[in-house]
């Protein structure tokens, strides 16, 4: 940046799905030697895996399919980067495993009755969430062989659930909904997992309308969320996340500040990067970067 601004170039293009590409995730953990990896999932029910070879150029090294019967809607790399989850308008999550040079299927994860619109792994690699049109998120449980098992289903949302995200440090999971809501919801302790704060436009100063994605900043005590309201909100975790309590009385999050006037249509992404830059992707084509000023 220069003067406060920022210019964005485009300096590759990934073409291969032969229909609407859905999500992108980077590999946090490629191996040593081995440069960026990206799996990007679309509407043609595959995931590819793209590789940037020494001289600068990208290549897709691998086409995972024959698995879905519907769009592929979003797709996540377990911490270590071992593990690939996608998530499918059939209904299904499947879970692929890199190991020699190759991905296997190793389980596919069966239960919900609609899409599955997200998939998120928590920080520990130990557990995956998955939501779905169905108004339900599902946390699922990784068993020794690279099973999975459903731990709890999550329900409180009276709409679809557009997107799930764990925090970066805390078993504690976030969902956005149809509904205008945020909802979040922590271990109790007893293998259940109660929604301990509701974030709602009237009690909160949250959404007008559907919320589609979230992301934490790095340090995990802030969180950006984005909307058909054409509006990103900043939240700010005011307590201690690492002993959250049960109840809907569990005031973690607060909303410090609104971001409108930016975009013209819906917000459909967001994502808060290492360098503590916010980018917001929307419906008006554009692609906006957002940096808290020093006051």
């Amino acid at each position: 940046m220069d003067g406060g601004t920022a210019e964005l170039r485009e300096t590759h293009r990934l073409v291969g799905h032969a229909d609407r590409a859905w999500a992108l995730a980077w590999n946090p953990n490629p191996g040593a030697g081995a440069g960026p990896v990206l799996a990007s999932c679309g509407a043609d029910k595959t995931v590819r895996i793209w590789k940037r070879a020494p001289d600068g150029a990208w290549h897709c090294s691998d086409v995972l399919e024959g698995v879905h019967e519907s769009t592929v809607r979003s797709c996540a790399w377990s911490p270590d980067g071992k593990l690939l989850a996608d998530a499918s308008f059939d209904g299904t999550t499947a879970i692929w495993e890199y190991s020699g040079g190759d991905f296997e299927l190793v389980d596919t994860l069966e239960g919900h009755v609609n899409e599955v619109k997200s998939v998120s792994w928590s920080q520990s690699g130990s557990m995956v969430a998955t939501c779905s049109r169905d108004r339900a998120a599902w946390i699922w449980e990784i068993l020794p062989g690279n099973d999975h098992e459903c731990v709890d289903v999550l329900e409180g949302h009276t709409e679809d659930v557009k997107m799930v995200q764990w925090h970066p440090f805390f078993d504690v999971l976030v969902s956005v909904s149809y509904d205008n809501t945020i909802r979040v919801w922590a271990d109790d302790g007893d293998g259940k997992w109660p929604c301990v704060q509701t974030l709602t436009e009237a009690g909160n100063s949250g959404h007008s309308s559907t919320v589609w994605s979230i992301s934490f900043n790095q340090k995990g005590d802030r969180m950006v969320t984005c909307s058909d309201d054409c509006t990103l909100k900043i939240w700010d975790a005011s307590i201690d996340l690492s002993q959250p309590t049960t109840g809907e009385g569990h005031e973690s999050w607060r909303h410090i500040s609104t971001l409108s006037g930016y975009h013209g249509r819906t917000i459909f992404s967001v994502h808060w990067s290492s360098e503590g830059v916010i980018a917001s992707g929307a419906g008006d084509d554009a692609i906006c970067l957002f940096a808290e000023e020093n006051s």
